[in-house]
């Protein structure tokens, strides 16, 4: 077992060092794939979109932009439609992140890494939309509050809590990001384990949890988007609206978990 853990390598990727920075070519590799069956499903909708009976894409489109609807209108109220494209965008870009990762990319499984391994599971573009997605929210609330009012809605309900307010606001971009990377890249991890300790169970261990892997992608995808809708509300809300604030979101929760 020791000689396995050994050969065990977390986190390694090849990589390119340009202007002192180390870039992880095959996470970027990835994704632009990614993006590109985006911007391909995005465009192929808009040249197949009808006003019949709509095909299967476009049926996938509707619904996808409708639910999306019904979450930005019940967590931020009509104001909430100009906030329905990042939500979808968010959703489908992460789920197609994390579904790169069931293509089968290894060279030898367990041994090598995957050539096309999941965006998601490596830290830096999480992150990279957490941070988007945390600071988007706060020049919208700055826009919503007003100068005065987006200070003073740190000491909401009592100036005593402002610290904590402060603190909690900090921890969101760090809490979004390994929310989504450390479910993805826990998943890739348990392959890499069980085929170092026991490499004829891969096999039958892989058919067990790829789809159960897809399906962790399409819930973190979802997710994220619903803490991006919840961000959103959160900034557009008034300091007399407090109380909304903090219920119309968990409401919204509540639902989506059943």
């Amino acid at each position: 077992m020791l000689v396995a853990v050994k050969n065990i390598e977390v986190g390694v990727h090849p990589h390119l060092s340009i202007l002192g920075l180390t870039v992880d070519y095959d996470v970027v590799l990835s994704t632009l794939l990614a993006m590109a069956i985006f911007i391909f499903l995005g465009f192929r909708m808009r040249a197949k979109v009808t006003d019949g009976v709509p095909g299967k894409l476009q049926l996938f489109w509707e619904i996808l932009v409708e639910q999306v609807s019904e979450l930005a209108l019940s967590a931020i109220g009509p104001k909430g439609r100009r906030f329905v494209p990042i939500g979808v965008t968010v959703f489908l870009f992460i789920l197609i992140c994390n579904w790169i990762g069931f293509i089968p990319s290894a060279m030898h499984p367990g041994v090598s890494g995957e050539i096309l391994p999941a965006p998601t599971s490596d830290v830096n573009l999480p992150l990279a939309m957490a941070l988007l997605v945390i600071i988007w929210a706060h020049v919208e609330a700055f826009r919503a509050r007003g100068f005065t009012g987006y200070f003073k809605h740190y000491t909401q309900p009592y100036a005593a809590l402002t610290p904590i307010n402060l603190v909690e606001e900090i921890t969101k971009p760090i809490t979004l990001t390994f929310r989504l990377f450390g479910n993805l890249f826990s998943g890739g991890l348990m392959i890499v384990v069980v085929a170092a300790l026991a490499p004829l169970a891969l096999g039958p261990f892989e058919i067990v949890w790829k789809p159960f892997d897809l399906f962790i992608g399409l819930i973190q995808a979802f997710i994220f988007m619903l803490l991006t809708i919840m961000y959103f509300g959160m900034a557009m809300s008034h300091d007399e609206e407090h109380e909304v604030e903090h219920e119309s979101p968990r409401t919204v929760a509540l639902e989506a978990s059943h």
